[in-house]
């Protein structure tokens, strides 16, 4: 553990400074004389270190005395400094000592990997929130935390549907965050089940712990999850001509809903309109979006929702007096 803790200790000093040695002690759970023999040992070593006595003084390396001890390459470099402290890990409570251990590696790297550095901070910047999401309330997502971290069995309340309140002693097995939306994975009857954080409205520690199954992945089980609801989800399909203008827009403007281009029959083309289907999750939500599109689509199936259409633009007209 020795070489570890000196190599700290050259890490702590190259990103931080001078350092006195109850501020090294503090920072590596070690007595001041334990520094005091650290220090002795690297500079028989040939490392430049000194140390001052008096106010003021402290331990420090010569100001012209770099390292690169991460090992790090120039592209690994790049790519660690294009990380910012996302916003599900600061509801976390981890975001000062992220931000720390981010600052002490990016002292312990040479100057010119230190120029990369700021260049990859100067020109990429990662934001996970979606536009204009709202504040998503996770006032248990500590003790959840807790109960997560250390296998502990626990009792949460919850809504369900309608406002509806639910109580289960569970067994949690991990939190993830989605697009800034933190959701907990637990086991409950042998089963294993998802719930978004903002629903949960009380956790209780059991004081019990649980045993994790063994082959269990986070990971691989979310990844599974996703594609689940996603294929689980319904869909609405509508057939529909689409303006040439619109058309080459579509796939990205109902990206989620994967429009396909289907063969134009003579007789319906209209000066480079296209005939589309494009899934919905639901008749209502076809109606909304389609509205959106004025007169640059026109429904051909199913039916229904053709003249629902056109009984809502003529509701529309009449307000306006058009």
């Amino acid at each position: 553990m020795r070489a570890d803790r000196l190599l700290s200790l050259l890490l702590l000093l190259q990103s931080q400074g001078r350092m006195t040695a109850w501020q090294l002690a503090e920072e590596l759970e070690v007595s001041e004389r334990t520094i005091y023999r650290d220090v002795i040992a690297l500079s028989s070593a040939g490392i430049p270190i000194f140390s001052e006595g008096g106010p003021g003084g402290g331990i420090e390396l010569v100001e012209s005395y770099r390292t690169d001890l991460t090992g790090l390459r120039a592209e690994e470099v790049e790519a660690l400094s294009m990380l910012n402290i996302p916003e599900p890990l600061v509801r976390l409570g981890v975001g000062p000592e992220l931000k720390g251990a981010l600052l002490k590696l990016a002292g312990a790297v040479s100057p010119r990997l230190q120029e990369k550095q700021q260049q990859a901070r100067a020109r990429i910047h990662l934001d996970s929130a979606w536009w204009f999401q709202g504040e998503d309330a996770t006032p248990c997502l500590p003790g959840l935390q807790e109960a997560v971290w250390g296998d502990w069995r626990c009792r949460i309340a919850y809504r369900g549907d309608f406002r509806t309140r639910f109580e289960a002693a569970i067994e949690p097995y991990g939190l993830v965050a989605k697009a800034s939306i933190w959701h907990l994975v637990f086991r409950l009857q042998e089963r294993m089940r998802v719930l978004r954080v903002s629903q949960i409205e009380e956790v209780a520690i059991l004081g019990e712990r649980f045993r994790r199954a063994e082959d269990f992945d986070l990971a691989e089980f979310w990844r599974d999850w996703c594609e689940r609801i996603e294929n689980e989800q319904p869909r609405f399909e509508v057939t529909a001509l689409v303006a040439s203008g619109l058309a080459e827009r579509l796939a990205w403007l109902l990206k989620e809903n994967q429009p396909d281009l289907l063969n134009t029959p003579p007789g319906l083309e209209r000066q480079g309109w296209k005939r589309m289907t494009l899934n919905f999750e639901s008749f209502e939500s076809a109606r909304t979006r389609l509205l959106g599109f004025g007169g640059a689509i026109e429904v051909l199936e199913p039916l229904a929702l053709r003249y629902s259409l056109a009984d809502y633009a003529q509701q529309v007209a009449a307000v306006y007096g058009v």
